[in-house]
């Protein structure tokens, strides 16, 4: 098959590995032309799109665009652009791989909040020889928020450690060893124990905002926050507010309104917040790539792709 007759794949991503991803997808699917948004390619060629936040509008270039793919577990950078092609089906990339990673994540940071392994460090830096106890995993509450494909398996983790674990999702769940809550009132149970609280949702119109004052106010007091979903679920200020007061003493974020985190924004200098740079299961062209081909291929040979979007739940 010569060049000129091959379907073509575009990559849209940031650019610290696009050439990797683009060697790899090439080597993964080599009877695809694979480009970069860089390289120009004829929109005529275009058959297939891998992305991550796309520009509004430039899905809608392609004219024989077939199939979009994201390149992490999230779709609304895909949905929220009102010029995508409604027709195109979207699949997202998940795997066993991305969610040992974020298991990894949340299991580490629950537990050093869990631990208070901050003020153990901070001791360490004036020889204080502070012995704090904690109650074992047992007595210790946590909540997740968003029981999906991640979500199930790090409560399930969590409870697997010995935590006190209740989840909220939209729709009834069942996950051995975690209480699993539903509906307004279930979210409400669910904040109200929660000691620490993970939220894992997926971005919605009706999950944006969610981490708010009013969902603050019904923690226990001195609860400690874990966001590895979206930026857009968290209210910057409102969080800072609780910070200040108390009502949250400590916060884990991954995600952000702005990525990366401008310079001058409050949280890097905060005491009672760690920023990481949306590294909880960050994916690379090698474990992703695979799992994007498999799906690919399925895709073209007309099979069931277990990983295909449900655009009308956004997710």
């Amino acid at each position: 098959m010569s060049e000129a007759q091959r379907p073509g794949l575009v990559i849209k991503i940031g650019v610290v590995r696009a050439d990797w991803w683009k060697e790899t997808m090439q080597g993964l699917l080599p009877d695809l032309l694979v480009s970069l948004w860089r390289d120009d390619p004829a929109p005529d060629s275009v058959s297939y799109a891998i992305v991550w936040q796309p520009e509004p509008g430039w899905l809608a270039t392609f004219p024989n665009l077939e199939c979009i793919i994201s390149i992490g577990a999230g779709v609304e950078h895909i949905l929220r652009d009102p010029d995508v092609p409604k027709h195109v089906p979207i699949i997202r990339t998940i795997g066993p791989d991305l969610r040992m990673r974020m298991r990894e994540y949340v299991v580490l940071h629950v537990l050093r909040h869990h631990r208070r392994l901050d003020e153990i460090v901070a001791s360490q830096a004036t020889r204080a020889w502070n012995q704090i106890i904690e109650p074992p995993a047992n007595e210790r509450k946590v909540g997740v928020l968003g029981l999906g494909n991640l979500g199930a398996f790090c409560a399930q983790a969590l409870a697997g450690l010995g935590f006190d674990v209740a989840g909220w999702s939209r729709r009834a769940k069942e996950i051995d060893g975690v209480t699993c809550l539903s509906g307004p009132d279930g979210l409400d149970t669910v904040l109200a124990r929660s000691e620490i609280l993970v939220c894992m949702l997926p971005l919605t119109p009706e999950t944006e905002g969610i981490l708010n004052a009013e969902t603050f106010a019904k923690l226990p007091a001195g609860a400690s926050l874990i966001n590895t979903a979206r930026g857009e679920h968290l209210v910057e200020d409102d969080l800072l507010a609780a910070l200040e007061s108390g009502q949250i003493s400590q916060a884990t974020l991954d995600v952000f309104y702005k990525e990366p985190l401008p310079d001058d924004h409050p949280f890097w200098d905060h005491p009672k917040v760690l920023v990481t740079p949306h590294i909880a299961s960050l994916i690379d062209p090698i474990v992703g790539g695979r799992l994007i081909a498999a799906n690919l291929n399925r895709f073209r040979r007309g099979e069931p792709v277990p990983d295909l979007v449900d655009v009308a739940q956004g997710y």
